[in-house]
């Protein structure tokens, strides 16, 4: 019987991040997490690419977009919405769900949900390493999970470790 499992040593090739800039407090403090967790496992900064968008509805696009450039091992979507008085949340943390989970399906490359969704902004800085735990560290450590997983089960792709 075969067993495939990743694990969290340091994969070869590049890696993404796409932060949405919409609740930047709590979304640097996501990126400061997540670059610490793969930097922590192996992966030298200079490996890590960021792209900055407007909000957690159009990570997906670009997420989309680096992940069919073949240059990327992985890609960490980053982002915050939290809950208001009107049905604006359903709607975005719903389709940004949906457009990462796609992005995944439709390039093989793992593109993993970091985007924080919850109903205050308390959470939503317990969440991003206020009161311990950040969920882009967090993030990260699927990505590099995923990476190594894909390459056992031969699935990954071996991308370039310099971004042409």
């Amino acid at each position: 019987m075969a067993r495939f499992e990743g694990d969290y040593s340091a994969p070869e090739g590049r890696f993404a991040v796409v932060v949405a800039r919409f609740n930047e407090t709590v979304t640097r403090a996501l990126l400061a997490g997540c670059i610490d967790s793969f930097v922590r496992h192996g992966v030298a900064e200079d490996r890590i690419d960021v792209a900055w968008v407007p909000g957690s509805f159009e990570v997906p696009l670009v997420a989309r977009k680096l992940a069919e450039t073949g240059g990327y091992s992985a890609v960490i979507c980053l982002g915050c919405v939290i809950r208001g008085e009107t049905s604006h949340y359903d709607h975005v943390a719903g389709q940004a769900a949906s457009g990462v989970m796609q992005a995944s399906v439709a390039t093989g490359v793992p593109v993993i949900f970091g985007i924080l969704t919850t109903e205050t902004v308390d959470q939503a800085l317990n969440r991003s390493g206020l009161k311990g735990g950040n969920k882009g560290g967090e993030a990260a450590m699927a990505a590099i999970e995923m990476v190594n997983l894909l390459s056992q089960i031969g699935g990954g792709v071996t991308y370039p470790t310099r971004f042409v």
